[in-house]
This record gives structure tokens, sequence and C-alpha cells, in this order.
């Protein structure tokens, strides 16, 4: 185990052996080797600098797309939510956005100032980093549909700025070199008007709050959407709703969130995704392929 001797000069939160479920939607997850948080995008270039570079490394932001196990992870996590939250406008029509920027608070910043095009973004229980990395969306738009460049980080500290035309993305993808990361994203936005901006937020909100479960603990979606079907129909007439493992269960009010009832392991999750695969499998002749990245060791115990 790595002391913090190895790290100086560092201005954010340090620690060591620190539980991820307070760091996830879900709720769960196991410890992390180390856990930072910057203090901003200079102290996070410092940590790089200072990583050892052998040692595993993961990013994380609201932790709204990921399982954690329960287990935990090897090495470090660096932590963006509540960091990296810089955002301004650098041009009438383009606004840049830090990867710990939340993307609800881009939508309404972009709204606010009669900018069009991110209201969608509302509806995304994430942060611009995780919206970047696997090209998030909702409501018939994506992300990387309103991009014009990102910033970059590597493993070494070096940042440098990528167009996004250079990048392949598809569905719930972006294809991204090994050992870099997404640091902040250059949106191309167009004039709109501010009030209906701001009405089309609140209607995407209410819409939300009334089909999804967004007050109980969740990843969001957990399964993508087959080509031309929706997941959680599908789940639904397999006769899953409610469908319960140990404390995790398929929610009532829409069957591709799972919810963390409030005793439930990562493990109860982990069971439940795969029993609701297969049983969609088996009923419908569907491989639902998850969108929640499953991550980290399973505990000792299984």
């Amino acid at each position: 185990m790595m002391t913090f001797d190895g790290f100086k000069n560092l201005r954010g939160r340090l620690m060591q052996n620190a539980l991820l479920a307070e760091y996830t939607s879900f709720r769960v997850g196991g410890p992390a080797d180390i856990l930072f948080t910057p203090a901003d995008m200079d102290d996070l270039v410092t940590f790089l600098q200072l990583l050892p570079p052998d040692m595993p490394l993961l990013w994380l932001g609201l932790g709204s797309n990921v399982l954690v196990r329960d287990g935990g992870i090897e090495g470090a996590v660096i932590v963006t939510q509540g960091a990296m939250h810089d955002i301004s406008i650098q041009n009438d029509l383009l606004v840049r956005a830090e990867a710990g920027v939340s993307c609800a608070q881009i939508a309404r910043f972009t709204a606010r100032l009669g900018l069009t095009g991110l209201e969608f973004m509302a509806g995304i229980p994430g942060t611009v980093g995780g919206a970047l990395a696997m090209n998030a969306g909702c409501h018939n738009s994506e992300t990387w549909q309103h991009l014009s460049q990102v910033e970059m980080i590597n493993r070494q500290g070096k940042k440098y700025l990528r167009l996004a035309c250079n990048f392949e993305v598809g569905y719930r993808r972006v294809n991204r070199q090994v050992d870099e990361w997404f640091v902040a994203g250059y949106f191309q936005l167009q004039l709109g008007e501010k009030t209906r901006s701001l009405n089309d937020i609140r209607v995407l909100l209410e819409k939300r709050n009334a089909t999804q479960p967004t007050g109980l603990p969740n990843c969001g979606s957990v399964f993508r959407n087959p080509p031309g079907q929706f997941a959680g129909h599908l789940i639904e007439q397999s006769g899953l709703k409610n469908w319960t493992i140990g404390g995790a269960s398929v929610s009532a009010k829409h069957a591709n969130f799972i919810i963390n009832e409030g005793n439930a392991t990562a493990a109860d999750i982990e069971d439940l995704i795969l029993h609701v695969s297969a049983t969609v499998q088996a009923k419908h002749g569907v491989h639902l392929i998850p969108e929640v990245c499953i991550i980290g060791k399973k505990a000792a115990s299984r």
C-alpha cells in the first residue's frame, strides 16, 4: 500500500481506503486504495504527475452510471464531483464546461444565456465528464452532437485539445486512447429564447420525476435500448417490475431502473441485473446490453 508520503503539494482532498458508496448514486461500493478530489485543474495535473505509472486509475463524476462492487477498487480514484466545476462562455455561441460540471447545471447555464441545444442534458443525472465519455443522451439528443472540441489529459498530466470530429462516436460510446481522459468540453450552440428553454427544462424534469424513481438510490437507466425497442418495456413485459434480490429491486415506476431499497449490496444489484438480462433473453430473444459500468472486485466472501 502506498503512503501519502509520495504526494506533495496537493491542495485537494486525499484519502486512503475511502468507501465509494458515498460517491455513487447506487450508494454501494467498497473502498478505493486512494481517493482524490482535486482543488482545480492545476491540482489534478500535479496529482497525475505524482501518481506511480503502474497504479490503476479510475475517474468518477456523480457516480450515476456505475456499479462499484463490494470489494472496491484497486489503485487510485479521481472524483470530479464538487471539483473541476468551471463553466464559462467563450464567445456568443460557444460554452466551455469542465468535467465536474453537472449536466443539469450546464443545461440551465446555457438556457439562461438564451442559448439552445443542451436543454436535454437537464435530464441526465451525471457530469459533463461522464457525458463526454459515454455520449450520454435522452429525448433524441446526444452530447457529442453539440461539441466542437474537447480538452484531454493523459496519464502524465499533459493537457491538450482535440477536435470533436476526430473521435469515433456512437450510441453510448466514444472511442478514446487508453490513459487519456476528458476534462472539459466546448459546446457549440445556437441562439434561442431564454423563457422557452427554461420552460422546456421544467417540462422535461416534471416528466422525468413522474416516470422515473428520481428520489431513490439508482444509477439511471440500467440497459441500453435495443434497436427499435425500449429496454424498460421488454423488462416490464417479462413480469419483472418489483422483482427483488436482497436489497435491490426493479422499479415499479420504470422497469429499466434498479433501486437500492436501503440495504442492498453491489452483489445484490449485479445479481438482479444478470437475472433481468437472462429473463428478457429467454422470454423475448433480445440480449440487453448494460448501460451501467460494473467495476471493481467482488467481496472476498462471494
